[in-house]
């Protein structure tokens, strides 16, 4: 190990040395990084920003004849996201006569999603569909409103897409009798 440097490095910033059995991590990373040094120098973050998205490099050397030789290079790529809760549905009134509005609302995921209305697999049209990006944390808000005829049944769906996950609520409406 006294002839070994290891670095972790993202783009071109520090993370982690390890150098003559002792691990320096940089202020960013403080705290929350370790250095597996008995399972293949595997760098762990915890918990996750989503700052720390990104391109990591693992940097080996090792000492011969005097000097420090590159050993292994390698790097990873880390994706980052932030589950949407179930969203909320709330009935936000009556704009016309026989007509109910209801709003889909969900707050804290990642990465940008997409609110969709469903009714019996078709589509609908929202109203005032708005996704919004808090710039200190990044995360997402998104919200819409939906128009419907109550005199009839409905079962409707607000689905909310994001990378490869999805989350969705159901809201039925039962004409009055």
């Amino acid at each position: 190990m006294l002839q070994m440097r290891i670095y972790w490095q993202k783009d071109n910033e520090m993370v982690l040395s390890f150098i003559s059995k002792e691990t320096k991590v940089w202020p960013k990373y403080e705290n929350r990084t370790l250095l597996d040094t008995d399972d293949n120098f595997r760098l762990m973050i915890l918990p996750l920003f989503l700052s720390d998205r990104g391109k990591y490099t693992c940097v080996v050397q090792k000492r011969e004849k005097g000097s420090f030789v590159l050993k292994h290079l390698t790097s990873v790529e880390l994706s980052v996201r932030a589950d949407f809760p179930v969203p909320n549905i709330t009935q936000f009134g009556e704009p016309a006569a026989d007509i109910k509005r209801i709003m889909c609302f969900a707050s804290g995921g990642f990465p940008k999603p997409r609110l969709t209305w469903l009714e019996d697999g078709k589509e609908l049209s929202g109203i005032n569909t708005t996704v919004s990006q808090d710039p200190e944390s990044q995360l997402y808000t998104v919200s819409s409103k939906l128009d419907f005829n109550m005199t009839y049944n409905h079962s409707i769906v607000c689905h909310i897409a994001y990378g490869d996950s999805q989350v969705s609520k159901n809201f039925t409406w039962e004409k009055r009798k």
